[in-house]
């Protein structure tokens, strides 16, 4: 059993659900990246996220793609986030998945990249741009080396396209909620809780929404359906405004913003007790 398996085991057993808080790495700063993420774990987040930036956009919309250019134009570099999870995940409570291009873990060889996961503490990739068709290597990999492999499935994924995505992913089924890019969202697909009961009766893996979500009453309702949600550009929008707002600020606003959607989440059954 990997860590997240762990995880969501322990969460299942309460009646709880995951909040998964999605960090772009070097944004403003590496240091920044570290307090935060100690902050979101503090806070109680179930999982972190954290984002390898890349030149090229896979999913990303404008406010996380901004984020990657700004990390890259400071230069910033793989083994410097390595180096910084080795500090960091011996300090959290709250497993760490990285999000990354294929690419990135192709130049690597993929027994060296996960290898080198795992000695910093990983508990888990999510790579947007590995086809499942083709994962099956990578999947391998990650299964000698405890880490779980996260797959994407997406509204316009087909019935059994979904299904053998899911048979081949681990930790958790990452459910995209809208068609595009990543970004905040007013208003979610009405059909999306129907399609996730769908995919329910077909897989055990827990489900975690993503893409779109972007307040505390989108968590309360899409909590009902899912096993957990994600949420990446309405906290990297706060993150954008450490340069403004000045680096403190910036960190305790999205900190109280990441409370706030805690806060949001169904209690289960040991709070309920108590």
């Amino acid at each position: 059993m990997s860590v997240i398996d762990d995880v969501f085991r322990k969460l299942r057993a309460t009646g709880r659900k995951a909040l998964v808080a999605f960090v772009p790495a070097g944004d403003p700063d590496l240091q920044f990246t570290e307090e935060l993420l100690q902050g979101l774990s503090a806070a109680g987040v179930t999982l972190c996220e954290l984002g390898l930036p890349y030149s090229d956009p896979i999913a990303d919309g404008p406010v996380i793609q901004a984020a990657y250019t700004r990390a890259l134009a400071r230069g910033i570099r793989v083994q410097e986030i390595f180096d910084l999870l080795q500090r960091v995940t011996p300090r959290l409570a709250c497993p760490v998945v990285l999000m990354t291009s294929y690419a990135i873990v192709f130049r690597r060889g993929l027994e060296g990249f996960v290898q080198e996961c795992a000695r910093r503490g990983v508990a888990g990739l999510i790579v947007p741009d590995l086809p499942v068709e083709e994962s099956r290597p990578l999947a391998d990999v990650c299964r000698q080396f405890d880490l779980s492999l996260i797959q994407l499935v997406t509204p316009t994924t087909p019935p059994d396209r979904a299904l053998r995505i899911a048979a081949e992913s681990s930790g958790f089924l990452y459910y995209v909620t809208v068609t595009g890019i990543t970004g905040e969202r007013d208003q979610l697909p009405a059909e999306l809780t129907e399609k996730v009961a769908w995919l329910r009766k077909h897989t055990d893996l827990p489900i975690c929404l993503g893409f779109g979500i972007s307040r505390p009453e989108q968590v309360t309702t899409l909590a009902q359906v899912a096993d957990g949600v994600i949420v990446g550009s309405a906290l990297v929008r706060r993150i954008a405004q450490a340069e403004s707002l000045g680096r403190q600020a910036a960190l305790e606003q999205t900190l109280q913003f990441v409370r706030s959607l805690l806060a949001a989440l169904p209690q289960g059954e040991v709070a309920r007790k108590t």
